[in-house]
């Protein structure tokens, strides 16, 4: 059961996730919207060559604009956002109001210009309306963005395993144990490794760095679109240890762990390597990791 104070899981505040999730609200929210126009009491959106529909494109794309604005904000802030779910709920009820008061605003101009007729009436109820509509038209929509971007993230969890734990007929070898396996987004197959020759792994927004060794022992890098928290959460038993919010490390290649001003750094047994960063959030269990090995 989630609670306000829980954490957003990451998935949801990642770049394309958010791109997607807007799309997807937009085009149900303008689906929704010419299905329930005919329905509408005192409606001034209206389809064809008419002032009313210069109005309604003008509501949509400010519509648009706002809730586009508002997830670049949240995009920029995730880190405060992420704290708290709370706060990740009552940012998307925030955009909700802001675009009731937007058609509250646009269902004043419409009436003085002639479109409806209020007949003096309150703006109260139509905000009210207004806010059923867009419970249903945005809430739906980020509910379901959020749904299956959870079984996605699920899916690419599952997936993103060492062949230990691959049931089979025969044996499995050592060298097979140690593999580690590395699945993109899509959950195709991108990259296998011994666990010991990989250094560490970085993150780059939606994609992670993969440093490792090759067949002839040099140095390599290899990219792809996966979320560091997705390699955390599946290398949990093994030498793999989250470290700072941007690196995973192998504790097999750490040769020196040290304290200075700022916090702890890692030192890999990698030549010209710089030193890597240790975060409070993860100094404690990197501190275990070293001083149990």
């Amino acid at each position: 059961m989630i609670s306000w104070s829980d954490r957003v899981p990451g998935y949801l505040l990642g770049k394309e996730q958010l791109i997607s999730t807007v799309n997807f609200a937009l085009f149900f929210s303008v689906v929704f919207t010419l299905l329930s126009i005919p329905f509408s009491h005192n409606a001034w959106f209206k389809l064809g060559a008419s002032e009313a529909f210069a109005y309604t494109v003008a509501f949509f794309f400010l519509s648009f604009a706002l809730v586009s604005l508002s997830k670049w904000l949240m995009y920029r802030f995730r880190t405060f956002v992420e704290k708290r779910f709370g706060r990740y709920l009552a940012w998307n009820l925030l955009e909700i109001i802001l675009i009731c008061a937007l058609y509250t605003l646009f269902t004043r101009i419409a009436d003085r210009v002639g479109l409806i007729d209020l007949d003096g009436a309150s703006l109260l109820p139509v905000f009210l309306n207004a806010l059923l509509y867009a419970v249903v038209s945005l809430g739906i929509p980020y509910i379901l963005a959020g749904m299956y971007l959870a079984l996605n993230d699920k899916d690419n969890t599952i997936r993103l395993m060492n062949y230990g734990s691959v049931v089979s007929d025969e044996p499995i070898s050592p060298q097979m144990e140690q593999k580690i396996t590395l699945f993109d987004n899509s959950g195709a197959l991108k990259l296998s490794i011994n666990s010991s020759n990989l250094y560490y792994i970085e993150s780059d927004d939606n994609y992670i760095k993969v440093w490792y060794a090759d067949a002839k022992g040099m140095l390599k890098q290899y990219m792809l679109r996966c979320r560091l928290k997705t390699v955390e959460e599946s290398f949990l038993d093994s030498d793999l240890v989250r470290c700072h919010r941007k690196y995973i490390v192998n504790m097999l290649h750490v040769k020196v762990l040290t304290r200075q001003k700022e916090g702890y750094v890692v030192e890999l047994d990698l030549e010209d390597s710089d030193p890597i960063p240790v975060t409070k959030t993860y100094e404690e269990n990197v501190l275990r990791r070293f001083n149990s090995r």
